[in-house]
């Protein structure tokens, strides 16, 4: 448990910060200036060719992000089994981590929708217009969800992350350990056939 882990925990760390930061900044920042934009027909547009060029970079972000979360539980191995709480806490962060490469992935897909209509009017990249056709308005009100569920999702695992982290306090380790150790000592004593310790 003393050894060092820091390139795997560098590509986790680095990988969830520029997956998180890159969709808020996306919501925030593209998808909002996109509504400046003068003409109606290129609002959607230019909003899908920023994502579109963000994407292999948000890519790279994931893959790093689940490499180095892959080496951390191989490295952690030992923690899991033996130490309470660590188990669930990567258990939650790996559903929370599926979630937001789902969305992640549905929101590529839908962008893609939004793109290949070329200039379509509309108020925002992910607001339509009245004339603007039925299925990019489709795709846009599922984006303008999206938009928000994706850095929601990435910053959970940041903070179960950051929980990780505390886990491994020397203190926190020891606690963790008694309380797995006791658990099973208590699960042992309750096995059927033993005789009770109450007479």
């Amino acid at each position: 448990m003393s050894n060092r882990n820091t390139v795997v925990r560098s590509l986790h760390d680095l990988g969830a910060a520029a997956w998180f930061g890159g969709s808020l900044m996306g919501a925030i920042g593209l998808n909002g200036a996109s509504h400046d934009t003068a003409d109606p027909a290129d609002r959607a547009r230019l909003a899908a060719d920023g994502w579109a060029r963000w994407s292999p970079v948000a890519a790279a972000a994931i893959g790093a992000h689940l490499l180095g979360g892959l080496g951390l539980v191989v490295a952690n191995r030992r923690r899991l089994r033996g130490q309470n709480g660590v188990t669930a806490n990567t258990a939650w962060k790996a559903a929370v981590t599926g979630a937001a490469v789902a969305a992640t992935a549905y929101s590529g897909m839908l962008g893609a929708r939004v793109a290949a209509a070329g200039r379509v009017e509309s108020e925002g990249g992910t607001e339509p217009a009245e004339d603007t056709p039925a299925d990019v308005a489709s795709a846009q009100h599922r984006l303008r969800l999206l938009q928000w569920a994706i850095p929601t999702l990435t910053g959970v695992v940041v903070v179960l992350g950051a929980q990780q982290g505390e886990q491994q306090r020397p203190a926190e380790i020891v606690k963790g350990v008694a309380a797995k150790l006791a658990s099973r000592w208590h699960t042992a004593l309750a096995l059927p056939g033993r005789p009770s310790s109450r007479s």
